[in-house]
């Protein structure tokens, strides 16, 4: 029973966090609302935010009607789940899922792969990394 109690003091289990992010993301990608999404599975937005944001699991049910609703299969929201996704970085994995959540994450990476000029991308990741202080990499 202690166990239990641990794990809700830790916050949202990462699978969770993950499907709740990939949520996100596709609404974001598609350029629907929340409210449009809620709409289409018999939902609330405030209930869309609590999946997005991992407060709330999604069944298995909502995330099949969710997947349909998102032109996309199932499996997407589980893409990178132990995988080269997040783990390529060195962030851990709470941090780029975090960064992710916020609207200046999400943008950056959604429009960061459209720059086609790889010496432009180079520069960028240059500029960011000084930003940060980070020197690694340079």
């Amino acid at each position: 029973m202690d166990k239990l109690a641990d794990l809700d003091r830790d916050g949202p289990n990462p699978i969770d966090r993950h499907v709740g992010l990939r949520i996100r993301l596709r609404r974001k990608e598609l350029g629907v609302s929340q409210e449009r999404l809620a709409e289409s599975i018999g939902l609330t937005f405030q209930q869309v935010q609590k999946y997005e944001r991992a407060a709330n699991r999604v069944s298995a049910s909502k995330l099949w009607e969710m997947a349909k609703a998102l032109n996309t299969s199932v499996a997407y929201f589980y893409e990178g789940l132990g995988g080269a996704g997040a783990a390529a970085s060195n962030l851990p994995k709470e941090t780029v899922q975090d960064f992710l959540l916020t609207p200046e994450g999400l943008e950056l990476a959604s429009s960061f792969p459209r720059i086609r000029e790889p010496r432009v991308r180079r520069k960028i990741l240059e500029l960011v990394r000084a930003m940060g202080g980070d020197d690694s990499g340079t």
